[in-house]
């Protein structure tokens, strides 16, 4: 069975073109589904059921799973099982028949725009500094994730144009905008960087994800900003501003790299919420009698 989830990964891989991150959230998900089907005795995917597999889903409510997580793991499930049937190893997909659970939408966390420049101010004077500016800079101003923004190498800036090619989900290529302040922030970093990768670490070679969370972190408490602040939180600050200026919901698309314009909904939420403060603040009658 664990041999026929490596067949599964390695098909995400090279047949869909999947991002490393998703292969790897399958494969966790697809393992814990294989620990639990053999603490059930079964060892074959044949002899999984829709009742087997809502055992599993029961399992994870009493771990106190997020109807979210659940979904993960039946879309998981979904995957292998299809591919399996598609394969001729089995005749049927039972997970097909299990209803998705619904999810209750949350609005993702966000920046203002003050609270942005205090992230970009100067807050000591060490080589990398300059390199951590320049991170902010481009997380805000292209809206990136921060996988795409650590993957980044110095060819795909194109200064010329006030361009960044960049590589998303699936492998796709697109061309963001650099805003103005990038672009100059971009070439003082660039004029001293002699490294392919476009950020590296204090051990010359490129920068990862979790040292990128952590320097967002840390320069967040250090400025004063009382939440934990996240590379993401970056990206849906670029997003809601994009919005709420240029209140064109799919240009917002085509700059956060969405395959689908429900991923770019959300945002239309969050333009409501601050169109309610305006409100509450400035309307003559939203005043509280």
């Amino acid at each position: 069975m664990k041999k026929q989830i490596i067949d599964f990964i390695l098909y995400l891989k090279v047949e869909r073109n999947y991002a490393l991150n998703t292969q790897q959230a399958y494969e966790r998900d697809l393992i814990q589904l294989l620990d639990f089907l053999q603490s059930q005795n079964i060892n074959r995917w044949l002899d999984v059921d829709s009742e087997v597999l809502n055992l599993f889903i029961m399992q994870l409510r009493h771990k106190n799973a997020s109807s979210r997580s659940i979904r993960r793991y039946l879309s998981s499930a979904r995957g292998l099982l299809t591919y399996l049937v598609n394969q001729g190893q089995l005749e049927h997909n039972c997970a097909a028949q299990l209803k998705t659970l619904k999810i209750a939408q949350t609005l993702p966390e966000t920046l203002d725009y003050n609270q942005l420049l205090q992230l970009l101010k100067p807050q000591k004077t060490t080589r990398f500094e300059q390199r951590d500016i320049v991170m902010i800079e481009i997380l805000y101003s292209c809206g990136l994730r921060v996988s795409e923004l650590v993957n980044l190498n110095v060819e795909d800036v194109d200064l010329t144009q006030g361009f960044l090619n960049v590589k998303g989900k699936g492998g796709k290529t697109r061309h963001t905008p650099l805003g103005a302040f990038a672009q100059k922030a971009i070439r003082l970093y660039l004029a001293a960087h002699q490294f392919t990768p476009l950020f590296v670490n204090k051990n010359s070679t490129r920068i990862g994800v979790r040292s990128v969370q952590n320097i967002i972190k840390n320069r967040a408490l250090a400025a004063g900003i009382k939440f934990n602040v996240h590379p993401h939180m970056l990206r849906h600050a670029a997003a809601t501003h994009f919005l709420q200026s240029s209140h064109d919901l799919r240009s917002v698309q085509e700059f956060l790299g969405h395959e689908s314009i429900k991923s770019t909904q959300v945002y239309t939420h969050l333009d409501f919420l601050e169109l309610s403060k305006v409100y509450d603040k400035c309307h003559p009658r939203a005043k509280k009698v």
